[in-house]
């Protein structure tokens, strides 16, 4: 996996969409302590990985009976 600054992806945009097209990672860094900020990979990946999870829950099939009610107060106090 490569990683560029911000300004190296500027710079060289169309040869590391090249990269990305070739199934590579791309890390994008950002400010003085080159923090990691984002990744770009490929589009086929990205639709693989499209899934929400959600924690414990995320093998388990929830069902939400119509009759259910929650108030917003009840949903932030939870």
């Amino acid at each position: 996996m490569k990683t560029f600054p911000v300004g190296e992806l500027k710079t060289h945009f169309s040869e590391i969409l090249n990269d990305v097209k070739s199934g590579e990672e791309i890390i994008i860094t950002y400010g003085k302590k080159k923090e990691n900020i984002a990744v770009i990979v490929p589009y086929t990946t990205y639709k693989k990985n499209n899934k929400i999870k959600m924690g414990l829950l995320k093998d388990k099939k929830m069902i939400i009976q119509k009759d259910f009610k929650m108030t917003e107060d009840e949903l932030i106090n939870l």
